[in-house]
């Protein structure tokens, strides 16, 4: 019997086909890409000849038209996906679900948390350029302090914008000094 570090490569294969796949919100309406089903089903005959067992049920089949071979997104998404379910449930059980965050899903996370850690850095500038203009002592400045230290506990955008105005409202600072003070 295969061992799960056996499988693991063509696993990761196989997980990256997915997450490569058209997404079947596109407006794609079928796939005529012959590369993506033999790369694919290829795949596959090396994990039966791995494993000594036979997956091609999880094969994919394409239809045939006047313009040639074609498949559906859905069809390819659904064999590729059950097929990393079984092989996740056979060898990796002990492992986190692949399921639980798609790998689209996982990307777009990444990229959002790349973005709000960007914006928490230019934040960040902006606050200790306003505080180097601001005068020692002011209202401005202990403001600016404040916000600078409580920007750690911040997590995203909405959460930055209530720590500015209620921060701003403890202090009798008003919208329009706020405005002032940012637009210096």
């Amino acid at each position: 019997m295969a061992t799960k570090e056996d499988i693991r490569p063509l696993y990761s294969e196989i997980q990256g086909y997915l997450s490569q796949a058209p997404d079947t919100n596109e407006k794609t309406q079928v796939l005529r890409d012959k590369n993506l089903w033999e790369h694919y089903n290829q795949t596959i005959n090396e994990l039966n000849m791995v494993t000594g067992e036979n997956y091609d049920r999880f094969k994919v089949e394409p239809q045939r038209s006047q313009l040639g071979l074609y498949l559906y997104p859905t069809t390819y998404r659904g064999k590729i996906g059950g097929l990393i379910s079984r092989l996740h449930g056979k060898y990796f059980s002990d492992e986190p679900v692949p399921f639980s965050g798609m790998p689209t899903t996982v990307i777009n996370q990444s990229q959002t948390q790349n973005q709000s850690i960007q914006m928490l850095l230019e934040i960040n500038d902006l606050l200790h350029e306003k505080l180097s203009k601001a005068e020692s002592g002011s209202k401005e400045k202990t403001f600016l302090e404040k916000i600078k230290g409580s920007l750690s506990s911040i997590k995203n955008v909405s959460e930055f914008v209530l720590l500015l105005i209620t921060t701003a409202k403890s202090m009798g600072i008003t919208i329009d000094q706020l405005i002032a003070l940012f637009n210096k």
